[in-house]
Order: structure tokens, then C-alpha cells, then sequence
């Protein structure tokens, strides 16, 4: 009997919520929704000379991290960096280039989700909304091992949900940001409208279950149309897929563009400068606007290059001026709990228990058990 009572002891120790909390609405304490797109955590600081200027303070910079790129020391450093800096993270999560097909990414298993959720909740975040993005461009086969599949997105979408609110209630579920220039062409490409409503079919009220919806709002056909376009397409398309959302779930998702921006391969510097200070001052005081994120801070002469705020040898572009220069709100997001008790014992936060689930069925194949359970076991031994 003792050892019954002992197994479900343990059973509730390790697999459910060790808090009661839920996440903070973004919108419900002063917001600066200016914030920049970034590809390595070392950029935060540079982020931070453009998005908490001229009055803002607390942006956001969106940044994606690899399956294989779990360092904890790498990224703790970039979420302490963030805390310092008054730097809001959205982490989106992404696997690989596909071994055997190099021009597609990897599709995730349920083991990449597992392993995600268990990574960041051992790390100590800054505040108490932890974003996460669940995936990029799925409405693209090449973003999904080549080919698309609405429905398994939803169940991937979902299980993500269940498996890092079980970890933790403060966890800010966004959905995948869709390339909204995407045409309907067999399983290589959907419309992002489609794509949106096969996801609810495939797994109804999908939408209730996630925090907040990603949207890469960027301003096509070609990257180059002005701010004043309002069509499925343009920069306004947060505002369609939004709209189509409202009528498939019971919720007001918050909106997060994280990625826009306009190509200077097409435009000149200035105008593109003149496009963001419009968007900024127009389309995007959407009230349901979250975050905006411009895609991107630095190209460092990639590819990307056509979008990047800073020029090669990191030049301020117009662009880079214009976003700098904006009016900005100074922000008070809700600090993490931990960094709390932390300022007011003047202790560093205390280290996470991190439990290793190998199946989605969550199956534990190694833990470290506390110091707390340690005493739970000798207090049973003694009974018996």
C-alpha cells in the first residue's frame, strides 16, 4: 500500500505543473511593439540601439534556434542579455536542413517538441510571458520535409501546446508565421487562407488552444508594394488572417508580424525608409498588434542582404534611421517570478529541476531528482 501511495506520489511530482499561473495578456500593461528580426543572440545589443530609442523601452527581437543549437550556457547568456537590455524574446522554433534533401527542412517529430520544452524550461527567463513560435512558413513544403501537410501541422501545433504548458503555464504558444505570397500548387505550396482553415478542420478549435498568432505580413507581390496596399497579400495581411480566425475560434489572438520588410534589391533605401515609417504610423496601430519585427537587423552580406536594416560593414541604412526614429512607448511587461524572488533575496535564481522525456507518451528515461524528492524517498523507506 505504501508503495502505491509512493508511485503516485512521484507520478504527480514529475508530470504536472509545479505552478499555477497563467500567461500575462500582452496588450494589458504599456507596449512597445517596435522590435527587429535577428540571426544570432549576440545581435540583441545592436537590437537594443534600435527598438528602446526615442523614448521605448521593453521591444521585442525575434530570433529562431536550430534542434541541434541547445546550449544552455549560449542561450541562458542571450536571455540575461535580454533581461539587461529591457529585450522581449520571441524563440522560434526550427529543425534542419534534411539530411537526404538539402533543399528542404526537416520535418519535426514529436521528440523535437518534447526535448524543446524541456530545454527551455530549464533555462531562467527574464519575464513571465515566455514566447514561443511553433514553426516557420509550414504553408511551404520546403518547410515541412518537402511536403505540406496542414493536418499533421495542427497535431504538431497542438501537442506543442500540451507539452510546454505541462512544463510550464507561462509558455506564449504562437502559431507558424505563413509565407502569405504562397499560391495553391499541389503539395509544394498553399494559400495561406486555405492552409489556415484545413488546420481547423483537420483538428477542430485548434485556434483556442494557442496564445497568439505569427503573421510574415511582408508588403507582395515581390516584396516592394507600398504601405497603402491593402490586400490578402500586403502588409495588411495580418488583418485577413486575423479576421478569418475570429470566425473559426472563440478567441482574439494577439497578433505578432515577425517578419516584414521591403526588398532593396527592388526599392531604393529611401523609399523603403519612408515605407516603415508609414506602416509603423498606419497599418500597424492595429490595437490586436503585438509586436512588429522586421525581417532583418543584419544580413552580413548574405542573402538577406536586400532586407537588412544595417548595411555591409554595418552601415545605418534609411531604413535602420527610420525605425530608430520612430515615437516609441516605453513598455512594462510582467517580470519573470523567479527574477523577483531572485532581486529581493539578492540571490541568482535557483537552478530547474530538467526531466529528459525520450516519447511523446512522455515516457521518463532519466531525471535529476531534487533535493526535496531525496527526502521524500527516505520518509517512505521508513514507513515501509
Amino acid at each position: 500500500m505504501v508503495f502505491k501511495v509512493f508511485f503516485s506520489f512521484i507520478f504527480l511530482f514529475l508530470f504536472l505543473p509545479h505552478t499555477a499561473y497563467a500567461i500575462e495578456h500582452p496588450l494589458s500593461v504599456p507596449n512597445n511593439k517596435v522590435g527587429v528580426h535577428i540571426l544570432f543572440p549576440e545581435e540583441v545589443e545592436d537590437a537594443a540601439k534600435l527598438i528602446n530609442t526615442n523614448g521605448g523601452d521593453y521591444g521585442y527581437v525575434t530570433i529562431a534556434i536550430q534542434s541541434g543549437d541547445k546550449d544552455l550556457e549560449k542561450w541562458q547568456s542571450f536571455l540575461d542579455k535580454c533581461k539587461k537590455l529591457h529585450i522581449i524574446p520571441i524563440i522560434r522554433l526550427a529543425t534542419e536542413g534534411n539530411y537526404f534533401n538539402t533543399a528542404v527542412w526537416r520535418k519535426p517529430i514529436d521528440y523535437d517538441i518534447v526535448d524543446f520544452a524541456n530545454f527551455f524550461d530549464s533555462l531562467n527567463w527574464p519575464y513571465k510571458n515566455r514566447y514561443i513560435v511553433v514553426y516557420n512558413e509550414v504553408n511551404r513544403g520546403d518547410e515541412w520535409g518537402g511536403v505540406l501537410d496542414p493536418s499533421e501541422y495542427a497535431r504538431t501545433l497542438s501537442f506543442a501546446v500540451t507539452v510546454f504548458k505541462s512544463k510550464s503555464p507561462d509558455f506564449f504558444m504562437i502559431s507558424a508565421g505563413l509565407d502569405n505570397a504562397s499560391p495553391n500548387a499541389a503539395t509544394k505550396y498553399m494559400n495561406q487562407y486555405n492552409y489556415l482553415q484545413q488546420m481547423n478542420r483537420s483538428v477542430p478549435g485548434i485556434f483556442n488552444q494557442i496564445d497568439g498568432l505569427s503573421s510574415h505580413s511582408y508588403p507582395n507581390p515581390g516584396f516592394s508594394q507600398p504601405p497603402t496596399t491593402n490586400t490578402p497579400m500586403s502588409i495588411n495581411s495580418f488583418q485577413y488572417e486575423k479576421a478569418l480566425v475570429r470566425t473559426i475560434s472563440s478567441k482574439e489572438l494577439p497578433i505578432f508580424i515577425t517578419e516584414t520588410g521591403w526588398s532593396t534589391d527592388v526599392l531604393s533605401d529611401q523609399l523603403a525608409a519612408s515605407y516603415y515609417t508609414t506602416a509603423f504610423n498606419t497599418t500597424w496601430t492595429d490595437p490586436g498588434v503585438v509586436a512588429v519585427t522586421p525581417f532583418l537587423l543584419q544580413g552580413r552580406g548574405g542573402p538577406f542582404q536586400q532586407f537588412s536594416l544595417l548595411g555591409e560593414g554595418r552601415s545605418f541604412s534609411h531604413q535602420y534611421n527610420a525605425i530608430k526614429n520612430l515615437k516609441k512607448v516605453k513598455g512594462r511587461p510582467r517580470i519573470a517570478e523567479s527574477v523577483l524572488a531572485a532581486k529581493s533575496d539578492n540571490i541568482p535564481p535557483k537552478d530547474k529541476t530538467v526531466i529528459d522525456f525520450s516519447k511523446s507518451e512522455y515516457d521518463n528515461k532519466t531525471a535529476t531528482i531534487s533535493g526535496e524528492l531525496k527526502t521524500v524517498f527516505k520518509w517512505l523507506l521508513k514507513l515501509n
